[in-house]
């Protein structure tokens, strides 16, 4: 299996931009604690969120990182469960040919590939991986 270390999808030259346009059903942690996505586990603290995709997937999201990456929609305020849309900010993603591991943030969780998934680089140090399936789903190129 194929171990990402020091990845910096900037300096890749088979990476390229998307956007994400999907709206996601949220809950916010009322305690810290962890939940299995399909890439491995997500530990969270009180008050991140706890994301249901489109496509069912689950993950979670710091609080201090999902404000800036989704909206309430209306009528409901931001900090409140319900559902949010991701905002059109690009990320920097690449598929990845065999199985692989890559770090969900330095020192975090271990987030595991299958042949065919998309690694994703939402900011230095912050990855995610996003099945073949899914990717095609919801995420669109930037031209």
């Amino acid at each position: 299996m194929l171990k990402l270390e020091n990845i910096n999808l900037a300096a890749d030259l088979l990476a390229a931009r998307y956007v994400k346009a999907e709206t996601v059903e949220v809950t916010f942690a009322r305690e810290a604690g962890e939940l299995i996505s399909l890439e491995g586990p997500n530990r969270y603290q009180t008050g991140d969120a706890l994301i249901t995709g489109s496509t069912g997937s689950r993950w979670s999201v710091s609080r201090e990182r999902f404000d800036p990456k989704y909206a309430p929609l209306a009528p409901l305020n931001a900090g409140e469960d319900g559902r949010y849309k991701a905002r059109p900010l690009p990320v920097l993603a690449r598929q990845i040919h065999e199985p692989f591991t890559a770090a969900r943030s330095a020192g975090g969780d271990v987030l595991i590939g299958n042949a065919g998934d998309w690694l994703l680089e939402y900011a230095p140090g912050d990855y995610g991986i996003a099945t073949a399936a899914r990717f095609a789903q919801v995420y669109r190129k930037v031209v």
